[in-house]
């Protein structure tokens, strides 16, 4: 094969993407905070939980810090916990380990982070779903829900990735993230959210929610404090800019995807479906314009820590990826999401050159010279891409 495989010569191009970085998110995070009036609401020693999500969100440990400080100041006593499903191996100490990975420690915030894997039921909705929330939010006096908007890589509608996902996956552990996923695919995940993150807000809590958008370039674009009885609403306009914001391949149409990494630090789902196009959920609501007949991933992220989701949606890997996986917590990760399929592996090479090989002599009667590659780092950084002569 090594033989007629000639590869062809590969180009760099840059992208044009929205560029509209804030100039001091600490800053702006204070002043955001300072909208919601919450001297009011908050006594002296009154306990504060912050919601520690699982995402690689672009300044999350100085946002972080600059909430803890802000609570603190009211006299406050802030302490974060994780809120993130099933992620971490669905195990407390796993769930501290990912927000280590994004500089969220004790030290760093000057607040404790106390995890578990305890929920209790607090609730169900006008359609029977049980309500489930961390046991160290049930205690908290107040809850403050962090998280980015972004367009979801599992399903469409009106509430995607968001505060509302938080207060529902999030704060539901891994019992209620199962739960939850399953239910979806009787209800819709649009509305599973939706319905419980209203009941989250009725029964708990809940002081409010810091919004996170990013730019085309992965920076913190937009910071928005918003108040609990308008964060179903407002989250809903935020989503539309988020996915103005998002950035795109340079081309519709590939014979050959090469993606450098994937990870939990890249996407929830390893890469963003959204960009790449495709999306084998059993849910079967996905529609994209992006059409590319083979994806090669050759390798993971380091923060992902062995937690290959998303490999399921590649053609071609390497036999480097595979030795990295951590199969028990990518497994649950899947499974808990009701979609095995993202954890399937691929086709697999002990080189990269096979891997190419491969997918260059699957992709019909098209030459080496003729095909339509597009190598990328990872699904986050677009800006710059190598792409192969044809194009």
């Amino acid at each position: 094969m090594a033989d007629r495989v000639k590869f062809p010569p590969m180009g760099m191009i840059h992208q044009s993407l929205v560029d509209r970085p804030l100039a001091d998110p600490a800053a702006e995070t204070r002043k955001e905070l300072a909208t919601l009036n919450l001297a009011a609401k908050i006594k002296p020693g009154d306990r504060v939980g912050i919601t520690g999500g699982s995402r690689g969100i672009r300044n999350i440990s100085l946002i972080t810090k600059e909430i803890v400080s802000f609570f603190k100041t009211l006299g406050a006593e802030p302490f974060i916990f994780p809120a993130m499903g099933s992620h971490g191996g669905a195990v407390a100490e796993g769930q501290i380990e990912m927000l280590e990975h994004y500089g969220i420690t004790e030290e760093l915030m000057g607040a404790s982070v106390l995890s578990s894997m305890e929920v209790e039921e607090i609730g169900k909705t006008k359609e029977g779903l049980i309500v489930y929330v961390d046991s160290y939010a049930c205690r908290a006096d107040h809850i403050f829900v962090v998280n980015r908007i972004k367009p979801h890589t599992k399903f469409k509608g009106h509430l995607e990735s968001g505060l509302c996902k938080m207060m529902t996956i999030g704060l539901g552990k891994q019992k209620g993230a199962d739960y939850y996923h399953m239910q979806a695919l009787k209800y819709g995940f649009s509305e599973v959210i939706e319905a419980v993150a209203t009941v989250v807000l009725e029964k708990m809590p809940v002081l409010g929610g810091l919004a996170i958008i990013e730019d085309g370039f992965d920076q913190t674009s937009i910071l928005r404090a918003i108040e609990p009885d308008k964060i179903i609403e407002e989250e809903r306009g935020l989503l539309d800019i988020a996915k103005e914001y998002l950035p795109k391949l340079p081309f519709s149409e590939l014979d050959v995807l090469i993606v450098d990494q994937i990870g939990k630090d890249i996407s929830g789902a390893g890469m963003d479906y959204n960009i790449i196009g495709r999306n084998r959920d059993i849910m079967d609501r996905w529609y994209s314009t992006q059409k590319i007949k083979r994806i090669f991933v050759r390798d993971l992220t380091k923060n992902t820590s062995g937690n290959g989701l998303g490999i399921g949606m590649a053609d071609f890997t390497t036999e480097r990826l595979i030795k990295k996986l951590d199969l028990e917590a990518m497994y649950m990760n899947a499974l808990t999401a009701s979609g095995p399929e993202n954890a399937m592996l691929p086709i697999y090479f002990d080189s990269d050159r096979k891997a190419l090989e491969s997918c260059l002599t699957t992709i019909g009667p098209i030459s080496p010279a003729e095909a339509r590659i597009v190598w990328i780092k990872d699904t986050l950084s677009l800006e710059e891409v190598l792409v192969s002569e044809s194009l």
